[in-house]
């Protein structure tokens, strides 16, 4: 009775108070976009953003904590009920003792009953209602690109945990032409139905040495943030033009970042009105090709519910440099070969996300990794690479993620490795047997892991940082952290260091092998994407386009900050000399 009672006036406050929408905060930002240099202001934002959130997280975990205390009440109630009636023909000289006091009348009083009962059921649908609150501030599928890019700057309540690696680009190519071919022959199989438009032929698959010298997937080769190129340039200015080889407009917006293979480079843009992939020259920025995801069966009549900072087209293609993969919010799936020719397409089932469906794909041998966490299960599952028919999938037990699936070698055998809540787990990506797992994080995790050395890292905001030691036997937590915790932007394992980025603007290195500080360095503005190490250097963008470039050793040296005069939010990308990054209007090619 008295959680009942606890559980109705958590609703009221939450109702009355609505820690969600407070007023505060737009007024704040309004006045930010008047004076948007002014410091103490963006921190006074960011303070009361983090009230707001610690509210609301704090109300949940009292509707949860209570709904489990009255539910156990209920059942001591019920055994005490069951014992007494049992004991009662023993007992009957009391029970006369007790009809004389009158406590079996006040007991057998119907009223008793019905507020009781009452009280729970007006609790259950107290609970039930305030659990639900959020999807109060869902936004139309609809609203793709930020509008207003200064209220990005800091990280509304909104956007609280909702991650993925994203920018915004809402723009049209009027030299754009289409090359792609509607699917043929749909055809049914026990996976699900894929779409093929022409018959599978064996193709050799990529090696090692291949892998590294191009960008294949999110975070680079192993999806892990470190890169194999070399002379990666330290200085541009998108604004001024110094150092920018080219850049375009994408035709349509995403927050996925660029991959690249040989002289070519893919991203992916979606709305309301059609799913595109497009094909660059990377040398020149010239269009080649575009691809529409249409046609698929399966796919759906409407769009998916999203918000405006995840979008439809957030994950991040992959490519095995015979064909190019994509996955939109939709759950479609489509395979190109290099010319922009349709060889399969599917669709997955719409994904139960609440934000919007955010892991990006990787390739390992002919199977296309794909991480599926959703609101109603999650699993892992690999597709033939030529095919895109089911090759095996393993049910996880996890609740919804927007993080992303890295390869490793442990050098004894390779794992493909995944993060959500609860658990850290490794898998066979040959046959999706898990490996093991480690339960260690909560929350909406949207950071994919590091890994480095036989260490395996991860993080998410309100959580901890954990340092995981897999290699030699059962994998262990080696260390733990909960000073600097990343809400979106992936940790970075590279030279025995570790590196992670936070959304109110803070990059901290730590001992790999201790989890022992070595430095942080604040700098004021929101990182959303991800650290990448190049060429002994680590860049990180954060959302107001400047990339801030340290070198990897054990003390902080800055190499240089330079600027692109417009939103970022995705992770830079080497390619021979250049580095490639996608922001809110336009894809830059930067180099000397």
């Amino acid at each position: 009775m008295v959680m009942a009672v606890l559980l109705i006036a958590n609703f009221v406050q939450t109702k009355l108070n609505k820690p969600i929408d407070n007023k505060t905060i737009p007024a704040l930002v309004k006045r930010l976009s008047e004076n948007p240099s002014d410091e103490t202001l963006k921190a006074e934002i960011r303070a009361f953003d983090l009230m707001a959130r610690k509210a609301y997280f704090t109300s949940q975990w009292q509707i949860r904590t209570g709904s489990y205390l009255m539910f156990l009440g209920i059942i001591i109630s019920i055994l005490a009920i069951r014992f007494v009636l049992s004991a009662k023909s023993k007992l009957n000289e009391i029970d006369r003792a007790n009809e004389v006091q009158g406590l079996d009348k006040q007991v057998a009083q119907k009223w008793v009953i019905y507020v009781g009962s009452g009280l729970i059921v007006i609790a259950l649908v107290s609970g039930f209602l305030a659990s639900n609150s959020l999807k109060e501030y869902m936004v139309n599928e609809n609203i793709v690109a930020v509008e207003d890019p200064s209220a990005v700057q800091v990280a509304s309540v909104e956007q609280a945990s909702a991650p993925a690696e994203q920018a915004a680009a809402s723009v049209t190519n009027e030299n754009a032409t289409t090359e792609n071919a509607a699917p043929a022959n749909p055809s049914e199989t026990a996976a699900g139905t894929v779409s093929t438009e022409v018959a599978a032929k064996p193709a050799a698959l990529p090696t090692q040495a291949e892998l590294k010298a191009n960008y294949p997937f999110f975070r680079g080769p192993q999806g892990d943030g470190v890169a194999f190129q070399k002379n990666t340039p330290t200085d541009w200015n998108g604004a001024g033009g110094k150092n920018v080889v080219w850049k375009v407009k994408v035709p349509k917006a995403g927050f996925s970042s660029p991959i690249i293979w040989g002289n070519q480079l893919f991203v992916t843009g979606a709305d309301a009105q059609a799913r595109m992939v497009y094909c660059y020259d990377k040398n020149s920025g010239k269009l080649l090709w575009e691809a529409a995801a249409d046609n698929i069966q399966g796919s759906p009549s409407g769009m998916p519910k999203v918000t405006a900072d995840t979008g439809l087209a957030a994950p991040t293609m992959a490519t095995d440099g015979r064909a190019v993969f994509a996955i939109f919010a939709t759950g479609d799936v489509i395979a190109l070969d290099m010319s922009g020719k349709r060889l399969w397409a599917r669709n997955l089932g719409v994904p139960d996300n609440h934000y919007g469906h955010g892991s990006s794909l990787i390739v390992y041998k002919d199977k296309l990794l794909i991480q599926y966490d959703t609101n109603r299960s999650g699993k892992l599952l690999a597709l033939d690479t030529q095919t895109g028919t089911t090759a095996w999938e393993t049910a996880r037990n996890s609740k919804i993620s927007w993080s992303s699936p890295i390869l490793v070698n442990t050098g004894n055998r390779t794992e493909v490795i995944l993060t959500t809540n609860p658990n850290v787990n490794g898998y066979d990506p040959q046959t999706g047997k898990e490996l093991w797992n480690i339960a260690c994080l909560s929350g909406e995790v949207g950071p994919s892991a590091g890994y480095a050395d036989g260490m395996v890292f991860a993080a998410n905001e309100y959580a901890k940082l954990v340092g995981i030691k897999i290699g030699g036997g059962t994998p262990e937590i080696a260390w733990e952290a909960d000073e600097f915790l990343p809400e979106v932007s992936s940790p970075l394992a590279v030279n025995g260091f570790l590196y992670v980025a936070t959304t109110y603007g803070v990059l901290a290195c730590y001992d790999a092998k201790t989890g022992t500080k070595n430095w942080s360095q604040e700098y004021g503005d929101a990182f959303y994407s991800s650290p990448v190490y190049a060429d002994g250097k680590v860049y990180i963008t954060d959302m107001t386009g400047k990339t801030h470039i340290v070198k990897a050793t054990k003390d902080y040296q800055l190499i240089g900050t330079p600027e692109l005069g417009e939103k970022a939010v995705c992770s830079p990308v080497f390619q021979d000399g250049r580095v490639y990054l996608r922001c809110m209007n336009n894809l830059y090619c930067l180099g000397n």
